[in-house]
């Protein structure tokens, strides 16, 4: 248990160390892990040491004895073959293995005891080491959610600078300005080409008022009849009329001649 303890006392001193300078805890807690693996890596050095001692003590007892039985064994015969002075000799030295064969075997079963605790603490110390590297990635993903949490909390207090919001309000404000200018642009050409087609239709319904009241006047002086052949005879004259007007003014002489023009044909002196 000493050998544990004292890897147990060095490995606490290392990780507080590491805690106490920790600038980077998912760099801090790896390499807590890594020292906590080489603390178990020389724990394991130890133990299987300690587990080699075991082995040897009981291998020295084993030999004792052995070497007790057959020394045993030689009086026995030294007996049976009448040398006593063998016999005493043999005992003498049968005596000596068995005092070092029990001493070897306490010593040998203190030493097993120790060793089956070292190796319960050892699983143990690995069974930790196993929870701690579980618990390393839960608290790397702890972490790395909370600095993304203060990276997010850093940007909206950023955002909170009316300076920027302004800005783009400005910037929307003269973007929506630009449209509306573009909308009236298209409003006016419309407007412009809406007017020039409103003054043609204009003009055609003055030279159809001009027509109605050349009909009138003809009527009102007796120089047409007010018979359907005069009215078409009259409107044709008319549309002559008019594409005289688009080639230029009708002259008084020219309304007269087609005045008298229709006159003949219609029977009239």
């Amino acid at each position: 248990m000493g050998i544990l303890q004292k890897l147990s006392t060095l490995l606490r001193s290392n990780i507080n160390d590491l805690i106490a300078r920790a600038e980077n805890p998912e760099k801090m807690l790896n390499q807590i892990i890594l020292d906590m693996r080489e603390q178990l890596a020389r724990a394991k050095r130890e133990v299987a040491a300690a587990i080699a001692d075991e082995r040897k003590l009981r291998q020295q007892f084993d030999d004792e004895t052995k070497q007790t039985r057959e020394w045993e064994q030689r009086a026995m015969l030294a007996v049976r073959e009448g040398r006593d002075d063998l016999a005493k000799q043999a005992l003498v030295r049968q005596q000596e293995h068995a005092e070092r064969a029990t001493a070897f075997e306490g010593t040998w079963r203190t030493q097993a005891a120790e060793t089956e605790k070292l190796k319960t603490s050892l699983r143990q110390l690995n069974e930790k080491i196993e929870e701690a590297k579980r618990k390393r990635n839960l608290l790397i993903a702890k972490q790395r959610r909370a600095q993304a949490q203060r990276r997010i909390h850093e940007t909206m207090a950023g955002l909170s600078d009316q300076s920027a919001f302004e800005a783009f309000d400005r910037m929307a404000e003269r973007i929506e300005d630009a449209e509306r200018r573009a909308v009236a642009a298209v409003e006016v050409t419309e407007a412009l080409a809406g007017e020039t087609l409103e003054r043609e239709f204009q003009k055609l319904q003055a030279v159809g008022d001009v027509e109605q009241r050349l009909l009138a006047l003809k009527q009102q002086m007796g120089v047409l009849p007010a018979g359907a052949d005069s009215v078409k005879q009259l409107q044709a004259g008319a549309q002559t009329g008019a594409a005289a007007e688009s080639d230029g003014p009708i002259h008084e002489a020219e309304l007269i001649e087609e005045i008298e023009r229709l006159e003949e044909k219609s029977g009239n002196p």
